[in-house]
């Protein structure tokens, strides 16, 4: 299949009627990058794999933890063509699926946090195809964690949202929704990181506000960058893809828990 690094399926079962003999679908959340961040049950589901379908986001280290005897079909999409693979992955977890074998579709974080794993879980359940959801650790929660920033803090912080930056989705977030959560997590936003705090800021946002983009979370090359809302909006921040984008007065709690950072 064009833009899928996948063998031609041979052998897939033609009419529904054969579910009997269909296999297992795992849907598996690999964790922000960390191997040993995996679960347990992750683990498991992996060792039993027969096809593993993977993102561009599971680090080279969980790959390594797959047995060699499944096959490996990576799936990770480029910018633009989200829609089109997406659509591609469908029919493969239905060929793999309906062929009797054992999938697991393998996801960065966690599958349910932007991730499409209840579109795929639905594909699947329209067709009478065994699912079962194994959750990971969403680098939303654990990679400012691991950084040194509690989403939630007492005098600071009650509450928090997630939201993805990513514009390549059928619409743009409605950011006024979200101007004054007092801790904003911003995933997929780093392309877009100037234009997004512009808008915060127009919707009445502190422009001072702190802010704290953390690359590549939880693995060896994990780099943190303090900023302010004003300094992002400005184009005056350097960062790489992939990293999660905290907005909100919790980033100052990062120089009380690590104070040689």
């Amino acid at each position: 299949m064009q833009g899928l690094h996948a063998p031609e399926l041979r052998g897939v079962l033609k009419t529904r009627d054969e579910l009997v003999s269909a296999g297992k679908v795992f849907i598996v959340g690999a964790g922000p990058g960390d191997p040993e961040l995996l679960t347990i049950k992750a683990l498991r589901a992996l060792e039993q794999a027969d096809v593993v379908l993977y993102d561009r986001l599971v680090a080279s280290a969980i790959l390594e933890l797959i047995p060699s005897s499944s096959e490996r079909v990576y799936v990770g999409k480029n910018h633009g063509e989200q829609d089109s693979v997406q659509t591609e992955i469908m029919v493969l977890l239905e060929r793999y699926a309906l062929a009797g074998k054992n999938v697991v579709r393998l996801k960065g974080g966690d599958p349910f946090v932007f991730g499409r794993g209840a579109e795929e879980w639905a594909h699947l359940a329209a067709l009478g195809v065994s699912v079962q959801i194994v959750p990971g650790i969403s680098s939303s929660l654990a990679v400012p964690a691991l950084a040194g920033i509690p989403l939630t803090y007492r005098n600071l912080a009650r509450g928090f949202a997630v939201v993805t930056g990513n514009h390549s989705e059928e619409s743009a977030p409605e950011w006024r929704n979200y101007a004054h959560v007092e801790t904003l997590v911003v995933l997929m936003g780093v392309g877009e990181r100037a234009h997004i705090a512009q808008n915060l800021i127009s919707l009445g946002r502190d422009k001072l506000e702190p802010c704290a983009f953390i690359e590549r979370g939880s693995t060896p090359r994990e780099r943190v960058v303090i900023s302010s809302l004003q300094a992002v909006a400005n184009g005056e921040t350097s960062i790489e893809a992939p990293a999660v984008w905290v907005i909100g007065h919790v980033v100052v709690v990062r120089e009380q828990l690590l104070p040689q950072s």
